[in-house]
């Protein structure tokens, strides 16, 4: 994998805005998130990693345990409205859009065609291009961004929040108060991004604990702002259990006593 540039220099943005890692909800993998609540509260697009996301480092078929996740994911926001933005598939190391053209098959959304990485702007600029090109455009705070790296995904989005907030805080109209269905359509807070820590693949790991530990730290030295996002609980589910999961440590021991004594 050839030098991300755009990732290597935000730390340097850091220095000015020090929540621009810290992701808005924390789930081990997208079999915790709850699509149909993010849709009720108004989330009409999703942007997903590849790569441990999706599907293992370097392949492109989906990971068999998130085949129901993705597919409740994909009829809940409509396949075109759910995007693959990766620093592989999709971009100049993908010769003819090969890999972008395997992915898309296999996972049944589109592969954005960007030139920059995550999380450049101008990768940001091109995912914009795509969702206004719908035939029901989708607004940057209509959208959840899900990864699991925190320099790329989780920039990305918060970089793409900074901006959608910046505008809309110029043009946004004054709240009409004679209008008393304006608190029945939720207004969603997004882009909204959604950390996956769970690895399916070990890959990078020393880069992850360096991400972990920023993540502590800047939640450690700052204070959330007043409109930080609320309630996200409500997008997470319970972690899936295996039925056939065997009990171990301390509740195995327990087990094994009660048969003993029986």
């Amino acid at each position: 994998m050839p030098l991300n540039i755009p990732a290597l220099l935000v730390p340097f943005q850091l220095s000015i805005f020090p929540r621009l890692v810290i992701p808005a909800l924390v789930v081990h993998d997208i079999r915790q998130v709850d699509f149909q609540a993010l849709r009720r509260a108004g989330y009409r697009g999703a942007i997903f990693d590849k790569d441990n996301c999706l599907t293992l480092p370097h392949k492109d078929t989906l990971i068999p345990e998130l085949q129901e996740a993705w597919k409740s994911c994909k009829e809940t926001f409509g396949e075109r409205n759910v995007l693959i933005v990766s620093n592989s598939a999709g971009t100049h190391l993908d010769a003819g859009g090969i890999q972008a053209e395997s992915v898309s098959h296999h996972l049944g959304v589109p592969v954005l065609s960007h030139k920059a990485m995550k999380p450049a702007y101008s990768c940001i600029t091109a995912i914009r291009g795509y969702f206004k090109s719908l035939p029901d455009p989708v607004e940057d705070n209509e959208l959840i961004v899900v990864g699991d790296r925190v320099f790329t995904d989780l920039v990305l989005a918060n970089r793409m929040r900074m901006q959608y907030q910046r505008r809309s805080s110029k043009t946004r109209p004054l709240p009409d108060a004679s209008n008393e269905n304006q608190e029945s359509c939720p207004v969603p807070q997004g882009p909204l991004s959604i950390w996956t820590k769970g690895v399916w693949e070990r890959e990078s790991m020393l880069m992850r604990k360096m991400e972990y530990g920023l993540i502590s730290l800047m939640e450690g030295l700052t204070v959330p702002p007043k409109e930080e996002f609320v309630n996200v609980g409500a997008f997470v589910k319970p972690f899936p259990v295996r039925k056939d999961a065997k009990p171990t440590g301390l509740l195995a021991f327990l087990k094994f006593m009660y048969k003993r004594e029986i």
